[in-house]
């Protein structure tokens, strides 16, 4: 009769339904599937994330937007994420989770895919210059012209005519598909992390567990190499290679204006992306569960790495059909009592505030080694990708593989995530003493007579020299003088002729370069800015040295602060969890630091490009100095508030370790009492009856 009221209550008991079958220490074949396949996804993803990253000066440039509207557009990822990650977290719990990633991942191929779209609809890329060409001559026009109608056009007015092609073209801004397409991208990564990672946590040896989610994660970081270098190889590729004459640009890769064939690499990403959905079609549901978290009186939602209670209850068993009505009325209270754990809270704080240093300085860092260090957006995307990320792929998986060896809790796992994380802040602050100074150019940065300290307006790019010149103030075509300054164009350098073409050309009689100390003057000038200066060249291995060694002792960290959140709440709650951190990571940090640390970065720039028709384009150039403050200021200040929240963290860990030990004894005693009442049961059974027969799930029970 019993029976019967339990059953008819909801509930089911091991008697009523055979246990859900067991696997010993090996590992299930369809398990080592399932990681094979989640770590392709995890790599294709974080390979079209990170070539997303790489690209960022492309797009600005392509589309003529600052580096706030970018951030935009980086941060539309994870407003897609944002739309439906705590109902895929919550409800894909239940339902076939293999399958339902598979569907993410071709969401993210066509998100992709979107994104290269405008340059198949957008014209032909327009370099902004000041340089005329002259029609059926072999000669070029003075780039110093007197007084023209030609050199009207060519000032702050820009002509009727160029003025009706941009309004034409401008109709509809291109850059909204690739926002479009980075939030369909989110849409579908969503969920790939909480349901891939759970699936393997309720499959897998407890032991084992942190170490394959190690791997996983380690591949996720390999993603981003490969993501990087194709970065770089479509960056040394002009945009619209195949259809201009190469030999005709007058600008470099290392070039402000340079925009590489971005659009090439999401094609790419787009297709290895749709392919890592195929495996996923041809998991099952479910697997059998590991000897050590198998319990006939709970099912694989129940079993987990901390239980809080030896009489949950939990009304869905992977093998019946969820009811989707009870699973939504649950919902509300099921968020209130996850948040009710103040370590969980405490946890999610510490990670948002790390998480907002982390996105801004990982998604600005390419561009501060173009800017900072005067390297080629090609360069600056191959080093991220050779030597930055596998040394935190490297640092994800030791951290998995020390927590493995030493079988780190709760506690040390968070000491030591803790430990290497100061440790690395500690390292980043010489990356203040590594800086560059600002590139010298005229009447930006220096005056024309050399002296640095220029306070820069748009009078000061005119002088004595140029005076004969109807110079544009809004151009950006720079020429490297024989002096070693960079001046705006070669119309305010005050050269008067030229000879060559293409990158090859070379300016004469520039009125405005000159050598102070031998009185020489009217030197020429070639196409592009003059290179740094030996000191930074010198200063830039010792950044990537120190980039590496803190990199990695930073990421040491990162699985055993994953494992920390995965074995500090209740275990029907683990999944939900998951979805709600990325959730709130995402929200508060993937979204906004991208746009935040892009207006900042605005605010150093120097000289803005324009647009064809007017209106302000992209940043030429920045002020170094400004820019390097302020950049790892805020990255630094970040981590330092990040680290007050974790004393108080480390306080209710302890107390909720605590409390598990309190707990754990006082269910032992009630079930080691339990088992000497069915010991005494049995003997009096056994003087009527076989012993056989008295106990039958008594090895279940145990």
């Amino acid at each position: 009769m019993k029976k019967m009221d339990n059953t008819a209550a909801g509930s089911w008991t091991p008697d009523d339904n055979p246990t859900p079958p067991t696997v010993k220490n090996s590992c299930h074949p369809n398990l080592k599937r399932f990681l094979a396949s989640l770590s392709f996804a995890y790599f294709a993803k974080a390979l079209s994330g990170s070539y997303m990253k790489s690209t960022i000066t492309q797009l600005e440039r392509r589309f003529d937007i600052p580096s706030y509207l970018i951030g935009i557009i980086d941060g539309s990822f994870e407003v897609g994420n944002l739309l439906v990650i705590a109902f895929v977290s919550y409800f894909g719990a239940k339902l076939h989770r293999p399958k339902i990633i598979a569907i993410g991942c071709v969401l993210m191929s066509f998100g992709t895919f979107l994104i290269a779209m405008p340059h198949f609809l957008i014209g032909r890329y327009k370099i902004e210059t000041s340089v005329r060409w002259s029609v059926n001559s072999t000669n070029n026009l003075s780039p110093c012209p007197a007084s023209s109608p030609e050199s009207t056009r060519a000032g702050d007015r820009p002509s009727l005519l160029n003025s009706r092609g941009c309004e034409r073209e401008s109709s509809v801004s291109m850059w909204i598909y690739v926002l479009l397409g980075n939030i369909l991208r989110g849409i579908g990564e969503t969920p790939v992390q909480p349901l891939g990672i759970s699936y393997i946590d309720d499959y897998a040896q407890t032991e084992n567990a942190a170490l394959y989610i190690g791997c996983v994660q380690t591949i996720s970081i390999i993603g981003p190499v490969f993501g990087y270098l194709l970065g770089s190889l479509c960056a040394k590729i002009y945009v619209d290679i195949g259809y201009v004459d190469l030999e005709t640009l007058t600008i470099t890769p290392g070039d402000a204006r340079w925009v590489g064939a971005w659009w090439l690499g999401y094609l790419i990403a787009g297709t290895i992306t749709l392919m890592s959905a195929v495996p996923f079609w041809f998991l099952p549901k479910s697997l059998p569960m590991p000897v050590d978290k198998h319990d006939s009186s709970c099912t694989p939602e129940q079993t987990r790495f901390i239980k809080d209670s030896p009489t949950m209850e939990h009304k869905f068993r992977p093998e019946e059909p969820a009811d989707l009505h009870q699973m939504a009325k649950e919902f509300v209270p099921t968020l209130k009592s996850l948040l009710g754990n103040p370590v969980y809270v405490t946890f999610l704080c510490v990670t948002i505030i790390q998480f907002n240093s982390l996105i801004g300085m990982v998604t600005y860092k390419p561009k501060y080694i173009e800017q900072h260090y005067g390297q080629s957006a090609s360069k600056a995307n191959f080093l991220m990708g050779m030597i930055n990320i596998p040394a935190v792929a490297l640092g994800m998986f030791s951290g998995g593989v020390v927590m493995k060896k030493y079988k780190l809790g709760i506690m040390g796992a968070a000491k030591f995530a803790f430990g290497t994380s100061l440790l690395g802040f500690f390292l980043s602050l010489f990356f203040f003493a590594m800086g560059c100074e600002n590139s010298k150019v005229a009447g930006v940065t220096v005056s024309y007579t050399g002296v640095e300290g220029l306070s820069y307006q748009e009078q000061s790019l005119f002088s004595e020299c140029n005076s004969g010149c109807l110079c544009s103030r809004r151009d950006w075509d720079p020429v490297c003088g024989e002096n070693g300054i960079t001046y705006v164009s070669p119309c305010l350098a005050g050269c008067s002729s030229s000879t060559g073409s293409g990158k090859y050309t070379v300016f004469a009689n520039c009125s405005c370069v000159a050598l102070p100390d031998t009185q020489q003057v009217n030197l020429t000038a070639s196409l592009g800015q003059c290179p740094r200066s030996d000191s930074c060249d010198k200063v830039f291995p010792y950044f990537l040295a120190l980039s590496v060694l803190s990199s990695f002792i930073i990421s040491l960290g990162g699985t055993p602060g994953f494992m920390l959140l995965v074995r500090c709440i209740r275990p029907e709650l683990k999944c939900f969890a998951l979805g709600i951190h990325s959730l709130a990571t995402r929200t508060f940090a993937g979204i906004p630091a991208p746009i935040y640390f892009g207006a900042i970065i605005d605010t150093t720039c120097l000289k803005w490009g324009n647009k064809m028709c007017g209106g302000r384009g992209a940043c030429r150039i920045y002020n170094t100095s400004a820019y390097r403050t302020l950049y790892l200021g805020l990255t630094l200040g970040l981590r330092t508030a990040s680290f007050f929240l974790c004393y108080p963290g480390f306080a209710l860990l302890k107390r909720h370790i605590k409390m598990e030990e309190r707990n754990a004894l006082t269910n032992g005693s009630a079930e080691l009492e339990s088992l000497r009442k069915e010991e005494n049961s049995s003997t009096h059974c056994e003087q009527f009856i076989p012993a056989s027969d008295c106990i039958p799930d008594r090895e279940t029970r145990l």
